[in-house]
């Protein structure tokens, strides 16, 4: 790192992140810059659906009260705050934080970025097509937002903003605009660009960078005061990863990487409005006890379209979870649903209604998402979860009240929390499809002034010219080789993206890359996966860490709040790999010999 550097605090990485990172980092950290983010695709729909109720309403509403709190100590220390926290109403958002810094007397100005909502555009963008489906738009959109870049974050910092509001944008763009203000980054600072953006995209989920879901997750300290992410950013795009001193987490190479993949698909193209981003190389170094410095992070010009991301209602949804007890309670479990789905069945048939237009039974705690690998059918305790979708809400009220009665007269054992029936709630789909950045106009409003901030609508970049990505070497080994589970030679964290799924793999050693490269092929995952995903899968190389990247396709059943399924985010999905079996030499075997003994490799069909 050179020159000029700015700290950033990481405060927020959903909508319902927890209220200790902000005074934490106000007070523990000295900061210039706090970002939160809180936007995803189910987000825009829940706000989507409050704005149609209440034309005021449509943003994250805590945010408000949250750093009203803080106003006092935001406006002695001069932190810049920068929030996605508008939703789709950022301007009633910011009229919210307004009245409270008057009454709290305070001068702060509070800037709204604007141009990311085109519902009340939709009928121009008629006939556009889904990206990945090739299906029509419908026409009942609850929301339709373009994810935008930075540009309009930093014309807002630059026109004098102490807090900065926007709507849908890309998640790193809140750290990002920071980064463009201060140190006077331009649209052809590619490799900067790429830097800052990756800086926004390991804090973009609090604590996920710190030790939040680590794979040795023994090692990350107190989670009851676990550390929020602080970037030291250079102005050469290099940045040091920490957490405010005496908190818990853990901050190392192996919590950023893990953050560094969650979510991407080709590591050599990700894709956003301001630059697109080559990970593959990028280099994160131990500097000491809870600091990590990343850089290296290479930049290519942007696409000339925004991403787009409309929600429509289809339909209604419910599902419902008890808990079965005792010997055999999976089979239990399993005869209540087919009992109840049979007898509801005919029930809608008897009042001329359609069948559930899908249902989703599964039996936690048999292990349920393993399918064909679970090791637990035995098991004395489980939960029965049993979910349906239906255009009627009678039908699903139907659901819920026979499943209920269940308790009295099905299985032995039936049991769980009382008072506590699901509601039915709509179903709401993604619709995700590209925009000419030249057809949306973005500004930035700051102390009652409209000042346009347009983004470049430059670039062209095109993923599809880069062809399939090259495989690095795989290691050759006796069909007798020792096996061991791939948790004792590497780190994994996974997410989501739409019905996409991807899981990261991070080498614990260099050495130990060919081994997993070997046996996790993109073909083995995918048949590992066989009962979840119905795509296909691609492999992905990071060579500057040593890591593989595999994005699923078809693989969330259709991802978010359109899921029925108990994991529709891909939570669990890299904690599912970590036994699987990877051949290896005897000299390895015996130098994880003792993870092995712990966490014996699952069997899998060849």
């Amino acid at each position: 790192m050179s020159g000029k550097t700015i700290r950033i605090g990481g405060a927020s990485g959903f909508w319902g992140d927890t209220s200790i990172s902000t005074p934490q980092l106000l007070h523990g950290a000295d900061l210039d810059y706090l970002v939160f983010d809180y936007l995803a695709e189910i987000t825009m729909s829940i706000l989507a659906r409050a704005r149609a109720k209440d034309p005021q309403m449509g943003y994250a509403h805590d945010f408000v009260g949250l750093v009203a709190r803080e106003l006092p100590t935001i406006a002695r220390k001069k932190v810049k705050v920068i929030a996605n926290a508008g939703g789709v109403n950022p301007m009633a958002c910011a009229k919210a934080l307004e009245e409270k810094i008057a009454a709290a007397g305070l001068a702060l100005k509070v800037g709204v970025v604007t141009g990311d909502d085109l519902l009340p555009r939709a009928a121009e963008f008629a006939g556009t097509r889904e990206m990945f489906t090739g299906e029509p738009m419908p026409g009942n959109l609850l929301s339709m937002n373009a994810y935008l870049g930075a540009f309009p974050v930093a014309a807002a910092l630059d026109a004098g903003a102490d807090i900065v509001i926007t709507g849908r944008g890309v998640d790193s763009a809140v750290t990002l605009g920071a980064c463009i203000h201060a140190f006077g980054w331009s649209q052809q600072d590619l490799d900067r660009l790429a830097g800052g953006s990756l800086a926004g995209h390991i804090v973009e989920c609090g604590a996920q960078a710190t030790g939040g879901l680590h794979t040795d997750w023994e090692e990350t300290g107190d989670w009851a005061n676990i550390g929020y992410p602080v970037i030291e950013v250079s102005e050469d795009g290099s940045f040091v990863v920490t957490k405010p001193e005496g908190t818990g987490g853990l901050v190392s190479v192996a919590t950023v990487a893990e953050q560094m993949l969650y979510e991407i698909g080709d590591p050599r193209a990700y894709l956003l409005p301001d630059v697109t981003c080559d990970f593959t190389q990028v280099k994160i170094e131990q500097l000491g006890p809870d600091r990590v410095r990343v850089s290296n992070a290479r930049g290519l010009p942007p696409t000339s379209y925004y991403k787009v991301c409309a929600t429509y209602q289809d339909g209604h949804r419910v599902g419902m979870y008890l808990t079965v007890g005792g010997l055999d309670a999976a089979r239990k479990a399993e005869k209540v649903a087919d009992s109840v789905l049979r007898r509801t069945g005919a029930m809608l048939r008897a009042m001329n209604l359609p069948p559930y237009a899908e249902t989703s039974v599964e039996v936690i705690g048999a292990e349920a998402a393993y399918g064909p690998h679970s090791r637990a059918r035995n098991a004395r305790e489980v939960i029965l979860k049993l979910a349906a979708k239906h255009e009627n809400p009678r039908a699903l009220e139907i659901l819920v009240r026979e499943l209920t009665s269940s308790g009295t007269s099905m299985s032995p054992g039936i049991t769980g929390m009382g008072g506590n029936r699901p509601k039915v709630m709509p179903v709401v789909r993604l619709f995700s499809c590209l925009v000419d950045k030249a057809r949306v106009k973005t500004a930035v409003h700051v102390d009652g002034r409209e000042l346009p901030a347009p983004e470049a609508v430059r670039g062209g970049f095109d993923p599809a010219k880069l062809g399939p990505d090259q495989p690095g070497p795989a290691a050759e080994t006796a069909p007798d080789a020792p096996v061991v589970p791939l948790i004792a030679l590497a780190f994994a964290r996974s997410g989501d993206k739409g019905d996409k799924a991807n899981i990261g793999v991070i080498a614990r050693r260099p050495e130990y890359l060919p081994y997993i490269r070997a046996a996790l092929t993109g073909e083995a995952v995918a048949r590992f996966f066989g009962h979840l995903v119905k795509g296909r899968v691609e492999r992905f190389e990071l060579p500057g860490v040593h890591a593989l990247n595999f994005l699923l396709h078809e693989a969330l059943g259709g991802g978010g709040v359109a899921s029925l399924r108990n994991d529709p985010q891909a939570k669990a999905y890299a904690q599912m790999i970590l036994d699987y079996p990877v051949r290896v030499t005897p000299e390895i075997a015996a130098a994880v010999a003792d993870v092995t003994r712990r966490f014996p490799p699952a069997t899998v069909a060849a």
